[in-house]
Order: C-alpha cells, then sequence, then structure tokens
C-alpha cells in the first residue's frame, strides 16, 4: 500500500533524518562499547526531586483523567505571568496554549500560520526537526543560511531575498545548534522583514534561560511584533523536564483559540499530573533555572580555554544554550567525517555541523552534557586528532 506523499517526504532528500552518527553511536554503546557522548542536548541530571513529588502525588490524588485542552487554567497563568515579566509584553492565559512538549508546539504553530504549499522560511544551520516540521504541515521549507563569519546572526538582507511570497520565519534564540544570541540589531532586521513581507513570526525560546553573553529578547517584545509573533517554549531545558513533554505557544488569542481546535484534533490536552508538575517547576522561581544553567555556562568556559590553546579548531562563540559549534575545517574533512574519525579513533560522539544544514558543513556541534573532567578529557582529545588530521592535510 502506498504512503501519503505527505508522511514518505518528511526528511526530504536526506538519507536520514540528520541523526545518523548519533544513531551509530548508540548501536555502538548498546553493544558494550564506552563512549562519551556530546551529541544530544539531554541533561546529565534527572528532573528535580520536588519537582518529581509533586507529579506523583497529583498522579495519587486523581489527576490522571482528561484535562482541559488548552491546558490547565493555574499553569496558562503562570505561563503568561513568566512570559510578561520577562519580555515586558502583557500576556494573559488567553494568549497560551500548552502543547506536549516545544515540537509538538512548532507544530502547531506552523498549522497555524501555513496552508499547504506555503513557503516557511527557516534559519541554517537549524534544530534538525525544523524541515521536517514544516513538511509534515505540508509546508516548503526554505532555508535561509546564516554565515559562520557573522556568528551565525543571521542577516536581514538575505531573509529578505527569500521572502516575497512566503507566509512564515522560524527563528531560535539562544540558538541550537550554534549558541548564537540574537543581538538587537538582528532582530530589529528580522521585524522589519517580517512586517514589510506581512510574515508570521514563530520564535523558538526553550533555551531561554541559558544565555552567557549578552541578553535574551523575545521578538514579541519589539514594536508591532506581538500581533504577528508566536512564541514556542518549553520546560524541557530550563527545568531538566526533557521525558515530561511539557510545553507551550504564546500568541494572539484568536490563534490560540484555533490551536485548541487543532489539540481537539490531535493531542488532547497534555496529562494533568505532568502539567501540575510543571505549575509547581515554575513555582520554584529563577534560583532552580540558574542551578540547572549554571554547568553549562562553567562547560562551555572549559572548552573555550582549551580551544585557546592551539590553532587548528576555532571556537564559534557560544553567547547561550547547551553547546559549543567548532569549527574543524582546517582538518580538510567535513564535519561528517571528523566526527566519524573521533568516533572510530577516540570513541568520542559529536552531532556533524551538516546535521544541521548547509551553513554549518565543516563544523561540528559539542553538547556539554557531561561531567566537567569527562568534557575536559574529550575536548582535549579531539583537538589533538584535529592537529594530526591538519598535519596530515598541510
Amino acid at each position: 500500500m502506498r504512503q501519503s506523499h505527505r508522511i514518505s517526504t518528511l526528511n526530504g532528500d536526506a538519507k536520514d533524518d540528520g541523526w545518523g552518527l548519533f544513531n551509530l553511536a548508540r548501536a555502538r554503546i548498546a553493544q558494550g562499547a564506552k563512549i562519551i557522548e556530546l551529541t544530544q542536548g539531554e541533561h546529565d541530571i534527572g528532573t528535580d526531586a520536588r519537582i518529581l513529588e509533586a507529579m506523583h502525588a497529583s498522579a495519587m490524588r486523581g489527576v490522571t483523567g482528561y484535562s482541559p485542552v488548552p491546558g490547565l487554567p493555574k499553569l496558562r497563568e503562570a505561563v503568561a505571568k513568566r512570559l510578561s515579566e520577562r519580555t515586558g509584553v502583557a500576556t494573559t492565559p488567553d494568549h497560551v496554549q500548552i502543547t506536549p512538549g516545544g515540537q509538538a508546539g512548532l507544530f502547531a504553530a506552523h498549522n497555524a500560520t501555513c496552508d499547504p504549499g506555503d513557503r516557511a522560511l527557516y534559519i541554517d544551520p537549524y534544530y534538525a526537526t525544523y524541515p521536517g516540521t514544516l513538511r509534515a504541515v505540508g509546508a516548503v521549507p526554505v532555508a535561509v543560511e546564516a554565515r559562520s563569519r557573522h556568528g551565525f546572526q543571521p542577516r536581514a538582507e538575505a531573509i529578505a531575498e527569500k521572502a516575497e511570497g512566503a507566509k512564515s520565519l522560524l527563528v531560535n534564540t539562544p540558538n541550537n545548534p550554534t549558541g548564537a544570541v540574537y543581538g538587537i540589531e538582528t532582530l530589529e532586521g528580522i521585524a522589519r522583514v517580517t512586517q514589510d513581507h506581512d510574515l508570521w513570526l514563530i520564535s523558538d525560546e526553550v533555551y531561554d534561560t541559558q544565555v552567557w553573553e549578552g541578553e535574551h529578547i523575545s521578538p514579541r517584545a519589539l514594536p508591532d511584533m506581538a500581533e504577528r509573533t508566536l512564541v514556542v517554549g518549553s520546560m524541557s531545558k530550563s527545568h531538566a523536564m526533557t521525558g515530561s513533554r511539557l510545553g507551550w505557544v504564546v500568541g494572539p488569542p484568536e490563534v490560540i483559540q484555533n490551536l485548541t481546535f487543532l489539540a481537539n484534533a490531535t493531542t488532547y490536552g497534555v496529562a494533568g499530573f505532568v502539567q501540575v508538575a510543571g505549575l509547581h517547576a515554575l513555582s520554584l522561581g529563577v534560583d532552580l533555572e540558574e542551578e540547572i544553567a549554571a554547568p553549562f555556562r562553567r562547560r562551555r568556559a572549559i572548552v573555550l580555554r582549551l580551544v585557546e590553546g592551539q590553532n587548528v579548531v576555532r571556537a564559534i562563540p557560544a553567547q547561550g544554550a547547551m553547546y559549543t559549534m567548532l569549527d574543524i575545517r582546517a582538518t580538510g574533512l567535513s564535519g561528517e567525517a571528523f566526527g566519524r574519525e573521533l568516533l572510530d579513533r577516540e570513541a568520542i560522539a559529536v552531532m556533524p555541523g551538516e546535521s544541521f544544514g548547509h551553513a554549518a558543513a565543516g563544523h561540528i556541534r559539542l553538547a556539554l552534557t557531561t561531567d566537567d573532567a569527562r568534557l575536559e578529557d574529550a575536548v582535549a582529545r579531539l583537538l589533538a586528532l584535529a592537529g594530526r588530521l591538519a598535519d596530515r592535510n598541510s
């Protein structure tokens, strides 16, 4: 039987979904190999016990049935309060739809803004699910490259070149995979293009608590942007709740109402006891968020210190998020080929830049998700291998 065109073409022309090297490393681990994993953005700590206790207590007292499809009113109120305080944009529960994770939020936001066949812009390098998400709603993905030499900050003129006739633009700051935090000039340029070309802006802000340099600015807070911006957020990175699948979309109330109708036809809401846990997590305040972010700030400094001691590998200044992007082009290898050499020779797994688009070719992404000592050892060995490969290439 023939499958639908939409589902059978989610990966486009790609041979896989960008996770080939990751899957190879995981297969070797399953066979007993000892590999240092610097691939996935998964915290090396579990969810805080206080959050789990709230989840357990909620389930045990019977919050296990259907929950309101837009989300628990108290959680929507808490998310609205969080956005109001952090962005300065007045936000009410009517602006909030609770979703089963940020990924579901991205899917919902593009369903709200794109019809089948519409051109949907996104920035390259990109989180690996972006093109598939756009295809899943029937949109035509159109990449706009942000260059390494510009610190992976997207240029307004590059976006404008592809904006004619498009319906939406997806941005992500702090950025996965590059660690770039978009500055005010970048965001004002993005806002200007969306207004000039009447684009919806979908802003993925799941790393908003992980900022090492500068500040996080939500484009929704810029003049005349609140009515054309949908913000996707999540508890995954800020509260180490990746497996709980709890996120949100924030936008104009009329859009949120339609996202509720979409949820009726898809997820039918998020488990109530998970939402109660999320509400408790938010009540713990910024202290917990800073505690969860602190190891990544510290490990970023370790990587940068080691990179500064040699002249083959260049570090992209990681201003935020739990990753560091390294330029390994001096080795003469692609990111994919270097990653394979690193896995085979040193039993260290990273993500090749090519997993995240054309603009990241010749780079690798390190997830700062292992303990400090193992990370330092892995990066030292990575740099030594890069030096040997560069010598061979010279």
